[in-house]
């Protein structure tokens, strides 16, 4: 669905600075491989955020001793992460009830 990518990846940097494989594996790990974030879609997503100024980035070294960028979630960034949270859990929820199912009257 649009905007959840967004969301997730401001989820998975709630814990801390990541660089791009790191946010991938995070979500793909955290959902039980249930999400593939190709990389495609990750590096237009951050760049995405980072123009809202909900992430920032900054060059860093990874644990293979890697050139890469590293990205942090702002405090801007953590208000969007509500805001898309309650907006998230209110759909699921929308939608849940219109699938449980009702005994015709």
């Amino acid at each position: 669905m649009p905007g959840t990518l967004d969301m997730l990846i401001l989820n998975v940097l709630r814990a801390g600075r990541l660089h791009g494989q790191g946010i991938v594996r995070a979500i793909e790990l955290t959902s039980e491989e249930a999400l593939r974030i190709d990389h495609g879609s990750l590096y237009p997503a951050l760049q995405r955020l980072q123009q809202q100024g909900w992430v920032v980035a900054e060059w860093g070294i990874s644990s293979n001793n890697r050139k890469a960028r590293f990205y942090s979630l702002t405090r801007a960034g953590r208000r969007q992460l509500l805001a898309e949270s309650s907006r998230w859990e209110r759909l699921t929820r929308a939608i849940a009830l219109v699938m449980e199912p009702r005994s015709q009257e």
